[in-house]
């Protein structure tokens, strides 16, 4: 094979990419950069005082992982940090990061065993703040154990689908996995700290997982296959029980009230005197007065007014006239009656 041939191989095309996830990622060697690295870099984060007995422990066993990158490890027991530095013979840029990466899970509470995994290239991780997503602290509380489930169960079924490991601690959510796996984990963690079940988002990773086992399906669209969830939460602000009807929209602007002026010019009053206008006061007031005391006379008298009585109707006076009827052959029969048993 020509040495035109294998430039030709490792050359990188610049066409368009149908599906980024499945392109494989080169792996950088240390042939790739023989001088290594010019400066020095580090970084170092805090950790909480509950964390201090466990990093003890460990710490051993983290300068041992991170040794094998060429890299130094130093944890500091008065500050409460631990720091990553770069020395020099490291080759690979990228690795400080991943050991930034790796010591913020470990101060995350997340156990060394599963932190050390995120320097592999194929593996990261993600720190989610939702201390902030949730003003009130009840809801923030139900919504997040709502994202564990009973005994830890939702938690488990998102990391079976997602491949990877999740760990909710206080204000933040700490994943680690593959970068796709992220990305979905994310998205649940989001939606559901906005009120949206995981429940949903978990079912649509399963809709989704078999529809890949389908060949038939690889290039359709797979949004009549997903569920569709409607939010029926209704709103629970009190309504008015007497409600305004809207007036008609009319584009012209209401009539300008009539000033005082207005009012004296539209009765007359406006031409009058001073005599003429103390008078028809006196005599406005005359007549409020007349008629207030003839409201004050039928309160008072009121009580002395006999009520009015029904007249009787017609059924009533027929009833009265049968009622006054008397028969008067019973009655003669009936004294006869009793004077045969008398002279008996």
């Amino acid at each position: 094979m020509s040495d035109n041939e294998d430039e030709g191989q490792t050359k990188q095309s610049t066409e368009p990419v149908d599906n980024a996830w499945a392109l494989k990622i080169p792996t950088f060697k240390e042939a790739d950069n023989p001088h290594g690295l010019v400066e020095e870099s580090s970084f170092a984060t805090l950790f909480p005082k509950y964390r201090e007995k466990y990093l003890k422990e460990v710490w051993p066993l983290v300068e041992q992982c991170v040794a094998e990158h060429h890299l130094r490890a130093e944890l500091d027991l008065m500050e409460g940090s631990m720091v990553v530095k770069t020395t020099r013979k490291t080759w690979d840029p990228y690795i400080i990061i991943k050991s930034r990466d790796m010591i913020k899970l470990m101060a995350r509470s997340v156990p060394f065993e599963q932190a050390k995994r995120v320097l592999q290239d194929d593996v990261g991780c993600d720190i989610i703040k939702i201390g902030n997503l949730v003003h009130k602290k009840e809801k923030f509380v139900k919504r997040r154990q709502r994202l564990i489930g009973p005994n830890g169960a939702t938690l488990k079924s998102i990391e079976l689908l997602t491949d990877c490991y999740v760990l909710v601690q206080g204000n933040t959510v700490s994943a680690l996995g593959p970068y796709k796996g992220l990305q979905q984990v994310r998205d649940i963690v989001l939606e559901t700290m906005n009120n949206v079940h995981p429940i949903y988002n978990i079912k649509a990773l399963m809709i989704k997982r078999e529809l890949m086992k389908d060949p038939k399906l690889a290039n359709e669209d797979w949004s009549r296959f997903l569920p569709k969830f409607k939010n029926k939460n209704i709103s629970k602000r009190k309504q008015p029980k007497v409600k305004k009807s809207k007036k008609e929209y009319t584009p012209f602007p209401p009539a300008q009230p009539e000033s005082k002026i207005d009012k004296q010019l539209a009765s007359g009053e406006y031409f009058l005197n001073q005599e003429q206008k103390q008078a028809k006061r006196q005599q406005e007031r005359s007549a409020k007065q007349a008629e207030a005391a003839k409201k004050q006379d039928e309160r008072r008298n009121k009580d002395f007014v006999p009520p009015t009585e029904d007249a009787p109707s017609s059924s009533s006076r027929k009833r009265q006239s049968e009622d006054s009827k008397v028969d008067v052959n019973a009655l003669k029969a009936k004294l006869l009656k009793a004077n045969k048993k008398n002279k008996s």
